[in-house]
């Protein structure tokens, strides 16, 4: 059990640390966004996972299980609310500007 938990951990720390590199390396804004929201979530589910096998079949453990779906249900509604926003208001890709250039 303990192995487990830890191997979870671990792989949600790997993945937020992905999402943090993304944030830094990658070129445009959407880039950026599209990391963030796919690594981040994938991390924190990941480490939730890992918290409630820790906690075992308690009922902290159902809690925490249901701020994972709720996580996981409104992360990645945020992000594309973010993308569309951003798109709104006339940030453009960079792939766009690149077309545009002599």
């Amino acid at each position: 059990m303990t192995a487990a938990t830890l191997a979870l951990l671990a792989a949600g720390l790997f993945f937020a640390a992905v999402a943090s590199l993304g944030v830094l390396r990658l070129p445009d804004f959407y880039a950026r966004l599209h990391a963030v929201g796919k690594a981040e979530t994938l991390g924190v589910l990941l480490v939730l996972a890992g918290v409630a096998l820790w906690q075992g079949p308690t009922l902290t453990s159902v809690k925490v299980l249901f701020v994972a779906l709720f996580f996981f249900l409104t992360n990645p509604t945020a992000t594309h609310a973010i993308a569309r926003a951003a798109l709104r208001i006339g940030v453009r890709p960079l792939a766009a500007d690149a077309e545009r250039r002599p």
